[in-house]
């Protein structure tokens, strides 16, 4: 039996550490669809159809991936695709105490469909969407921290964002 894992996020931008997640994840399961959250309760950087092609970029050496955007309850999306195991990644523990939470209420809304949590790499354990935004926003160098396309994603819409000349910091990320 072929068994579907669905990878879901808001990946606002794509890092090193979603990357991770999902090429480990696209091991373990023969088929992955990485799940791009359309409508979260977040101030974006980039819309949904911006975040799927970046993610598609990112992991467009794994054959056995798809990456698609959803909006409402993320386990009827996981129904809707067939996934029998959700996939989140791990870093600290205050991702477990929330990720907890999200796991009983989706069992409780879907029970067959199955968590599964994977311990982001020890490498990228520090990287958030969030940290990598705040240093984009503040000059600093996300060439480590994330595929070079994205880089190149937030530099121009840091500039959209600011102006040409809006800050010469933008030339640094």
């Amino acid at each position: 039996m072929s068994v579907i894992a669905l990878y879901p996020g808001t990946f606002d931008p794509v890092h090193n550490g979603h990357i991770d997640i999902a090429v480990r994840a696209s091991q373990l399961w023969e088929r992955l669809v990485i799940a791009v959250y359309d409508r979260p309760n977040k101030k974006l950087m980039f819309d949904a159809a911006e975040r799927v092609a970046l993610f598609e970029k990112a992991i467009s050496h794994l054959p056995n991936v798809e990456v698609a955007p959803y909006s409402g309850l993320t386990v009827e999306f996981a129904r809707k695709v067939g996934a029998k195991v959700m996939v989140r990644g791990l870093r600290a523990i205050s991702d477990f105490e929330y990720e907890l939470q999200i796991a009983h209420t989706n069992k409780e809304l879907a029970p067959d469909v199955e968590f599964c949590a994977l311990m982001t790499s020890l490498e990228h354990a520090y990287l958030s969407a969030s940290i990598v935004k705040e240093v984009a926003l503040l000059g600093g160098d996300v060439d480590k921290l994330v595929p070079p396309h994205v880089a190149a994603a937030l530099r121009r819409r840091l500039i959209e964002r600011n102006g040409e000349g809006g800050s010469d910091k933008i030339d640094r990320i």
